[in-house]
């Protein structure tokens, strides 16, 4: 027993180090990002539509050029994937997934709820991740095997085991107006079973607020991968779970997530049926 733990202890370590400078890094670049956004807020003058309720502003693309080049700087031979720009660098086994203005629209109209989203990958697998809220100077960090934080504070996922004592939290795709039948079922079975359900308008701080034990349990369709590999690590890294919408294995590059503090999960996935 004494040598699985002191196993245990070793790996962790192991884990924290050898992604120890990636990690400061990107605490730095989420800060600088997140008081770029903060100056920005109130003060946007151009706005464009990349579809039709799908918002792009300057501050979206000045916060990415932000992180890129300060990124870009430390790991020269990595490859990124952007929101709002796409792949840029060489193909490399280590690709940082960023979204540098969760929430553009909660920001174009000043609701500070929004957040920046940083997540690094190493052949296919998320090894950490950091979101930042600027508004509420919260930083959320999680990294493989060593748990997740809160301002440097460990955090867990809540004990809630009941769906009608849980306070759930969604959102709704883009095209959503197209065909909101599938969409608007799913809400409807989980509001109806659920204590009550928020629609916050961040992919990735509802998924952090999973791993805070804020919420309960959070689902969403028609995501793009730099919304949900940050904070679906931390979900993990908190002791929840994350799959997709039929319970397979998560990938922040399937169309649906749904992550839990695991012990509401399978309900949650009989309402998602349809």
């Amino acid at each position: 027993m004494i040598f699985v733990v002191i196993t245990k202890t070793r790996n962790r370590s192991k884990s924290i180090m050898a992604y120890e400078k990636e990690l400061s890094v990107c605490r730095q670049v989420a800060l600088e990002t997140g008081a770029l956004l903060t100056n920005f807020l109130g003060r946007v003058t151009q706005i464009a539509h990349k579809a039709e309720t799908d918002l792009v502003t300057e501050a979206d693309l000045q916060s990415e050029k932000l992180i890129l080049e300060s990124l870009g700087r430390h790991f020269p031979e990595d490859t990124f994937l952007t929101e709002e720009t796409g792949l840029h660098g060489a193909a490399s086994k280590r690709v940082w997934l960023i979204d540098p203005l969760d929430g553009t629209i909660n920001f174009a109209h000043e609701v500070p709820f929004f957040a920046v989203s940083i997540a690094l990958q190493v052949q296919g697998e998320t090894m950490l991740g950091v979101v930042y809220n600027p508004c509420t100077q919260e930083l959320f960090e999680a990294s493989k095997g060593s748990g997740a934080f809160l301002n440097k504070k460990p955090i867990t996922v809540s004990r809630t085991d009941k769906l009608i004592d849980s306070l759930l939290a969604t959102g709704f795709p883009y095209h959503m107006h197209q065909n909101p039948q599938d969409v608007m079922k799913r809400f409807n079975n989980l509001a109806v079973r659920g204590q009550s359900t928020r629609r916050f308008g961040s992919a990735a701080m509802d998924l952090c607020y999973v791993a805070a034990g804020r919420l309960a349990g959070y689902w969403e369709q028609d995501l793009k991968p730099w919304d949900t590999a940050a904070g679906a690590l931390l979900v993990e890294e908190a002791g929840g779970r994350v799959t997709d919408f039929e319970g397979k294995p998560f990938s922040p590059y399937l169309k649906t997530v749904l992550a839990s503090n695991s012990l509401i999960h399978e309900d949650m996935l009989a309402a998602l049926r349809v």
